[in-house]
């Protein structure tokens, strides 16, 4: 993946989270994409925090949306991997979250692993 590559990503991420459109959220990700979360876990009540499927994940981003309509994003930084990318961003309460998005052969996200500030 290139920084251009990357910051494509992570742009339109961000613009459709901060547009609350599911259907553009879910294009990132591949049918058999795996989320682990502490939100997943808190919104859930599943200690592992774990999202499987992409209809479990559509769900689970509903249940998100719902719970925060105020959600709004705002990108601070990139990494980069072979096959992964880094999103740093703060959300609308001050959060700074750091996902780890592992991406497929054809550019989708398989896995993440969402990390929070404390």
């Amino acid at each position: 993946m290139t920084k251009d590559e990357a910051l494509k990503l992570a742009e339109h991420w961000i613009a459709a989270w901060n547009a609350h459109n599911l259907e553009l959220i879910m294009s990132h990700y591949e049918d058999a994409i795996e989320l682990t979360s502490p939100v997943a876990a808190q919104l859930l009540g599943t200690p592992a925090g774990k999202v499987n499927g992409k209809a479990n994940l559509r769900a689970y981003f509903q249940k998100g949306m719902e719970a925060y309509p105020e959600l709004h994003f705002r990108l601070e930084d990139i990494f980069l991997g072979v096959s992964s990318v880094v999103l740093l961003y703060t959300n609308q309460k001050g959060t700074r979250t750091a996902e780890f998005m592992e991406l497929s052969a054809i550019g989708k996200v398989a896995r993440v692993v969402a990390n929070y500030s404390a």
